[in-house]
């Protein structure tokens, strides 16, 4: 049954769900699995999905954190980009460096506007010089398609060799196995050892003799991995490893709380056109070379920002035991001067306290400064916190 975020009990999460789209919503290929697992099914970006299962969003949170949940991302963009100079292509569409990343290598970046601003985030795995694996935001979709056709298009008007292919959603599903108890769950149901098998890298083999494509990487600070299936199998394969001892079914709320904790951004909210990579303090995402080289969009911005610093930046915010500070809760000083606001905010299962994300003058990002948050009328004390505001647990061990 399909429900709409008004009020209730994962009203908490109304304003970052509820999205109205310009066409019925659609469906992954897991939907009915959800139905049946009794998931309370929201309209996300335009998908049909589940918010939480029986389980409170709180719980679901801390099985990720101590086990291991399964997420349907199924509505995500997956993309194969091919051809002789697919390279270029890409790096003429964001700031990562492919030419020196390593074959079955991953690696976050941003497709920047000519203003430095930034018009989506997604992950590119490349498997060959010539052959790329790229997954977008599901709320960027028509964007993303349009900018890639583009560009394929003027590529192509230059003689150049570009192909791309969009994965359809019914035909290709994606699931995100997230936890500590992630990797000794899929290790049962597949041949290759994935102690060799570090974060931000992927592989394609064998699961429930279907092939598959799984990278070591996620959406929670936890280890994990997402996995890409045949849409025809992605049931019995989700099925499969929920069947696995630790693991249970977690929706949008607990995916939401758990990036937060993990101090990432959610497009739309905490990064968007109007946001560069520098403000939103990603600066790690414009590779060296690509700096040098100064031939991403946007660079002239971009690199003037980084010379010269910018007037605000992101930070992490951590409340006492107050209310949530939610989307656009004003940013105040001490004193009472309003100079920002909230991008994203939450109760922390974790830390037992809520915490958010917001964009404040630069002279106020510094670690430990003292602000209030203007909740319902009523200020707050706020303190600007590192991110993640907790420990990361992805696999990189050598």
């Amino acid at each position: 049954m399909l429900r709409r975020l008004t009020r209730g009990a994962e009203a908490t999460f109304t304003r970052y769900f509820a999205t109205k789209a310009a066409t019925e919503p659609r469906k992954t290929c897991l939907y009915d699995m959800h139905v049946n697992h009794h998931g309370k099914i929201v309209d996300f970006a335009g998908w049909l999905l589940p918010v939480q299962y029986r389980d409170a969003i709180a719980a679901s949170h801390q099985h990720t954190r101590t086990h291991a949940s399964l997420f349907d991302v199924g509505h995500m963009l997956q993309t194969h980009v091919t051809g002789r100079d697919a390279t270029e292509f890409l790096e003429s569409l964001t700031t990562v460096d492919l030419q020196t990343l390593g074959q079955g290598c991953a690696s976050l970046t941003v497709f920047t506007n000519q203003n430095g601003g930034i018009l989506d985030d997604l992950i590119i795995t490349k498997d060959r010089t010539d052959k790329f694996f790229v997954v977008s935001n599901a709320g960027r979709r028509n964007e993303d398609i349009k900018l890639m056709l583009d560009r394929q298009n003027e590529m192509k008007a230059q003689g150049k060799e570009v192909n791309i292919q969009f994965l359809d959603p019914l035909e290709q599903g994606l699931i995100a196995l997230q936890g500590p108890s992630a990797a000794t769950a899929l290790q049962s149901l597949i041949n290759i050892d994935l102690t060799k098998l570090k974060f931000m890298t992927s592989v394609e083999t064998v699961l429930d003799q279907k092939l598959v494509r799984i990278s070591r990487c996620g959406y929670t600070g936890e280890d994990g991995f997402e996995i890409s299936i045949p849409g025809k199998d992605a049931k019995n394969i989700a099925e499969l490893i929920l069947s696995k001892p630790d693991v249970k079914l977690a929706g949008l709320g607990a995916r939401d709380s758990l990036r937060l904790e993990a101090g990432l951004c959610l497009y739309g909210h905490d990064i968007n056109e109007e946001t560069t990579p520098v403000e939103a303090t990603l600066l790690w995402l414009v590779a060296k070379r690509r700096r040098a080289e100064a031939n991403f969009p946007g660079a002239e911005v971009i690199l003037n920002q980084i010379k010269n610093g910018v007037k605000r930046k992101r930070v992490g915010l951590t409340l006492g035991q107050g209310p949530p500070a939610r989307e656009n809760a004003a940013i105040l000083t001490a004193e009472g001067e309003r100079v920002g606001k909230v991008t994203s905010g939450a109760p922390s299962p974790s830390l037992g306290k809520p915490i958010a994300m917001g964009y404040v003058p630069t002279e106020l990002a510094k670690t430990g400064t003292n602000v209030l948050v203007e909740i319902r009328n009523k200020t707050y004390k706020a303190v600007v916190t590192k991110m993640p505001f907790i420990k990361s647990n992805y696999y990189t061990v050598k």
